[in-house]
């Protein structure tokens, strides 16, 4: 929004001059790609497991505030009015860490997460493979001849094996599904009942220990909630000056001069930021040193809408910090 205080539109204008100054002496700034953790820190703080992806977020946000305060602080030769906003980010490297160790990904809870989930997934694992050799019988014996295709297959959790509707007898188990058009039917032999079962009891066991590890995590999110939210604000401010420097960058811009007590103004040679840069009219105007009143006459599609609209855009761009 513009700002109606010199003081302050000087300072808006220093900020975008510095972002520009330190992105060509340093490059872009690491941003990343930080989402919006607001009502990630809402949920924590009410005591509620926030999601893989949510943590995830959270991280993100972490590992861009220490690496933007390492791109401040590196090869740091001059100061400018942005330092103390990057001195403003908290990083927490120990939580982000916690995090990026324990999540893989959105869908993803890394086995060393706690020792605990290591454990169940290793029986997990173990008893799989236990079901499918027993089923392995079926496949490849004297039973396959009553299979649809020699393959095993999971209906409501359990490892099945697909069998013939017409053989439904041959094969004593438990009757899971049935194919659209009722040619197959998916059967779990009666020899691997006991396996199924001890797979889903370790299944509930794993669901419930990763639980238990995102509402420590989630727990941890809440005590630094603060912070965070705090970080963000800063990331969301370094980037949105950033954009004005990229801004500044793409036109060709340059810091205006401010009048701090004279109310002046002198364009010279502006150019619409709208209009492409091939087809652009510069137009130089002055006001207000010596008479505060200015008639522009012309004819049509001679440039008059366009040298007024340049001169109040120009006007807000500055007060807004923008460079023109």
């Amino acid at each position: 929004m513009p700002e109606s205080d010199p003081v302050r539109v000087l300072r808006l204008q220093r900020r975008t001059t510095d972002a520009k100054r330190l992105a060509s002496d340093k490059g872009a700034p690491p941003f990343g790609s930080v989402k919006g953790i607001g009502e990630h820190c809402d949920r924590a703080k009410k005591g509620a497991a926030l999601t893989p992806r949510e943590l995830l977020d959270v991280a993100n946000v972490l590992r861009t505030c220490r690496s933007l305060l390492d791109y401040s602080r590196v090869n740091r030769t001059y100061e400018t009015v942005l330092d103390e906003v990057f001195e403003r980010l908290l990083p927490d490297r120990k939580l982000e860490d916690k995090i990026l160790r324990a999540i893989i990904s959105e869908e993803l809870v890394a086995d060393d997460a706690s020792p605990a989930l290591g454990d169940v997934r290793r029986k997990i694992r173990a008893t799989a493979a236990k079901i499918k050799d027993l089923l392995a019988k079926y496949t490849g014996g004297a039973y396959s001849k009553y299979l649809q295709e020699n393959i095993v297959t999971i209906r409501n959790g359990r490892y099945v094996i697909p069998v013939r509707a017409e053989c439904r007898n041959e094969i004593k188990g438990l009757v899971h599904d049935t194919s659209s058009s009722g040619a197959t039917i998916f059967v779990e032999p009666m020899a691997v009942v006991d396996a199924n079962n001890a797979l889903r009891e370790l299944e509930a066991k794993e669901a419930h220990e990763i639980e238990k590890i995102l509402y420590e995590l989630s727990s941890d999110v809440a005590r630094i909630s603060e912070s965070l939210l705090y970080n963000a604000d800063n990331i969301d401010e370094l980037a949105f000056v950033f954009a004005c420097a990229a801004l500044s960058e793409k036109m060709d811009g340059a810091q205006p001069a401010i009048s701090f007590d004279e109310r002046v103004i002198d364009l010279r040679r502006a150019r619409h930021p709208l209009i492409p840069k091939e087809k652009v009219v510069p137009v130089s105007v002055h006001l207000g040193d010596g008479f505060d009143t200015l008639v522009i006459t012309g004819p049509n599609t001679g440039g008059k809408t366009v040298t007024l609209k340049t001169l109040g855009l120009f006007t807000i761009m500055a007060q807004s910090g923008l460079h023109i």
